[in-house]
């Protein structure tokens, strides 16, 4: 492949952010099928992931740039301009490597060949308005929750909703640390390595890696790339977030027992408990999706795992296939609004709106509801969420303890957890909440309950 056969970096970069905001898209999933198509050059790999995670991350506030230059609103532009001038706007405030007039330029190129002359007159008449007038900053005209909105570049209503669970310092450290970059960590096989011989491995391939600070097998990953590695195909680690790791170890399954997973894909989960169960046992993995079932026996079969068998089933119609309480050990890894993983897809903020989340926390509790019915008496049960919204997480599990008093609160998920989350549990024990700003991690709720 020659030089001028790789794609235009920023061309790219548009393409995929129109597709995000059109289709629904994924970021990392766009970004990452763009990358392994091996046409973009090595050289601007780091700078298309830059250009689409930053310009979606910062999309309130670059708007906000924008407006005064735009005489009959942003509204009025065709979509793919807007996006054009916010990937822009982008470079010009945030990367200071990129030269201003290698921006614009860019812009305008792209601007000709989409569009005709007089659009790219108009893109380059706003670039060049912005470089020679400069931009208001929000803090010069703005004021309470709609100053933070645009400065911390999160809707309005979120971050209301946010102040009014944790109070404002929380909410708005929160959506300051959404804004950072995703740290990558994985989760060693212990089956198949140990922590030191990953170590060593993973150096050898090209990677630096550390030990992780709350989950005792995980490693985070500083440089190189851990995904498609000699040891990620021989099935010697997962990739998955701290938090996430602490669900399998407050479910703590063991070996031989009846294990249910309600909503397993893409399998992150389920295999972390067939490693705890040494692979010895059973693990029944459902999904609502028929076509997210391969992917929970394809990170089976490369982490050498036998003990999971996998199905699509509605998770609210368990016990259609499943005899009441057969299981040991039950997980409920409940859909959500996604918002404690905002860093990793930042898209989530804007995509979804105040009446998609509310509408969560009935399928939640049904789903939860359904899932207890499987549970033997003695048996634990733990419902996890990448959320940090109260209302799919601590009320979800208010009001099931109300309606099933033959359930509790664990009073002892202390001795599973890491010590450093001791601040961070409910005073009495039964769950944690973990915001993205206290770890570096994603945000989780997770929460352990036992039938009496």
């Amino acid at each position: 492949m020659t030089a001028d056969t790789f794609k235009n970096v920023r061309s790219e970069a548009l393409r995929i952010m129109e597709r995000i905001e059109k289709e629904g898209a994924y970021s990392h999933l766009l970004i990452n099928y763009v990358l392994n198509e091996g046409r973009i050059a090595p050289k601007d790999q780091s700078l298309l992931t830059e250009l689409v995670y930053g310009t979606i991350k910062r999309k309130n506030t670059l708007d906000f740039y924008l407006q005064p230059f735009v005489k009959k609103g942003l509204h009025s532009l065709d979509h793919w301009v807007l996006q054009l001038l916010r990937l822009s706007m982008y470079q010009l405030k945030y990367l200071d490597r990129v030269p201003e007039r290698a921006v614009i330029h860019e812009a305008v190129n792209i601007a000709k060949a989409r569009g005709h002359q007089g659009i790219s007159g108009f893109v380059n008449g706003v670039l060049r308005s912005v470089q020679r007038c400069g931009t208001e900053e929000p803090e010069e005209s703005l004021s309470g929750m709609k100053k933070h909105a645009v400065l911390l570049s999160h809707p309005e209503w979120l971050l209301q909703e946010w102040v009014e669970d944790y109070g404002e310092k929380k909410a708005l450290d929160m959506a300051a640390a959404n804004l950072l970059p995703p740290q990558m960590s994985v989760r060693i096989n212990p089956l198949k390595t140990t922590v030191d011989l990953a170590l060593n491995k993973l150096e050898s391939e090209g990677c630096i890696a550390e030990q992780g600070s709350l989950s005792m097998d995980a490693l985070r990953i500083t440089e190189g790339k851990a995904a498609g590695s000699p040891s990620y195909k021989e099935g010697l680690f997962t990739i998955q977030d701290e938090s996430s790791m602490l669900v399998g170890r407050v479910l703590d399954p063991r070996s031989g027992m009846s294990t249910v997973d309600t909503c397993a894909a893409p399998g992150g989960k389920t295999t972390h408990l067939a490693e705890r169960m040494q692979d010895r046992g059973k693990i029944h993995a459902f999904d609502l999706h028929e076509k997210k079932i391969g992917l929970i026996k394809e990170q089976a079969d490369r982490l050498g795992l036998t003990t999971i068998t996998a199905q699509a089933v509605d998770a609210r119609k368990l016990t259609e296939t499943l005899l009441p309480e057969s299981a040991d050990r039950i997980l409920v890894d409940a859909p959500c609004s996604g918002y404690g993983v905002i860093r990793r897809k930042p898209e989530l903020k804007w995509q979804k709106k105040r009446e998609d989340a509310e509408r969560l926390p009935a399928i939640q509790s049904a789903i939860l509801q359904e899932a207890s019915r499987l549970l033997k008496p003695g048996g634990r049960l733990v419902y996890s969420t990448c959320t940090v919204r109260k209302a799919e997480n601590e009320q979800v599990i208010s009001a099931f303890l109300h309606n099933n008093p033959d359930f509790t609160l664990e009073a002892n998920l202390a001795d599973r957890l890491p010590p450093a989350l001791k601040d961070y549990l409910r005073p009495d024990g039964g769950y944690v909440t973990i915001l993205p700003q206290y770890f570096h991690t994603d945000g989780f709720f997770i929460a352990s309950l036992q039938k009496n």
